[in-house]
C-alpha cells in the first residue's frame, strides 16, 4: 500500500478484542513501515489510553463510537477516568462532571446528580454525556497535538496517565508501560 501513492493509510482489523500488547505491536510495526508524510489512520480506536499510546506509536487519526456509546450507558469520560453516573454515589453530587472541562455541559454547571437522575429515566442524560464525552476526546487529542508541536509528548503522557489513574502508578496498565518504553517513554520515571 505504501508504494501505491495513496493520500493516507488505514490500519484496520484491530480493536476486536485482541490483547493490548498485540495491538501495540501491530500499530508500531505498521507505522514504522509507512511513509512519514502521510496520515496513519487506525480504525475503531477510541479509549483515551489507546489513543495517546497509539499516537506515541506513530498513529495520526482515529474513529470510534465508544465516546457516544458509553454515554448511552451513563458514563462520563473525565480527566480522572470514567465515571458511571448511574451509580448511587452521584445521586447527591452537585459538582460539574469534570472540573477541568469547558464543554457546554460543564460550563453550564450541569451536575453529576442531575445527570444521574436523567440517565435513569430520560434520554437527555445520554445526550448531555455524549456532548461532554465527544468534547473530552477532542480536547484530549488537541492536547496531544499541542504536546507534539511543543516537543513535550513524553511529559504529556506522564501527566495523562498520572491523572487518569488517580496518581497511582501501580494502576498503570502493563501493556501501556511496555509499549511506551518501546518508543523511549518511561511512564514510571519521576
Amino acid at each position: 500500500m505504501a508504494k501505491r501513492g495513496t493520500p493516507g493509510i488505514a490500519i484496520g482489523g484491530l480493536s476486536g478484542g485482541e490483547a493490548k500488547e498485540e495491538y501495540c505491536k501491530v500499530v508500531d510495526t505498521c507505522t514504522s513501515l509507512l511513509p512519514d508524510g502521510k496520515p496513519r489512520y487506525v480504525m475503531g480506536v477510541g479509549y483515551p489510553e489507546d489513543l495517546v499510546v497509539s499516537v506515541a506509536l506513530g498513529a495520526d487519526m482515529f474513529d470510534c463510537v465508544w465516546g457516544t456509546r458509553t454515554a448511552r450507558f451513563g458514563n462520563a469520560i473525565t480527566s480522572s477516568g470514567v465515571l458511571n453516573l448511574r451509580s448511587a454515589l452521584y445521586a447527591k453530587d452537585f459538582t460539574a462532571v469534570d472540573p477541568e472541562c469547558q464543554c457546554l455541559v460543564c460550563r453550564l454547571g450541569i451536575t453529576k446528580a442531575y445527570i444521574h437522575h436523567l440517565v435513569a429515566k430520560e434520554t437527555a442524560g445520554a445526550h448531555l454525556l455524549t456532548m461532554h464525552n465527544v468534547a473530552f476526546l477532542l480536547r484530549l487529542m488537541n492536547k496531544a497535538r499541542a504536546a507534539i508541536v511543543e516537543d513535550r509528548y513524553p511529559a504529556f503522557l506522564r501527566e495523562f496517565f498520572f491523572k487518569w489513574h488517580g496518581g497511582d502508578k501501580g494502576k498503570y496498565p502493563t501493556w501501556a508501560v511496555d509499549a511506551l518504553r518501546g518508543v523511549g517513554v518511561d511512564l514510571l520515571e519521576e
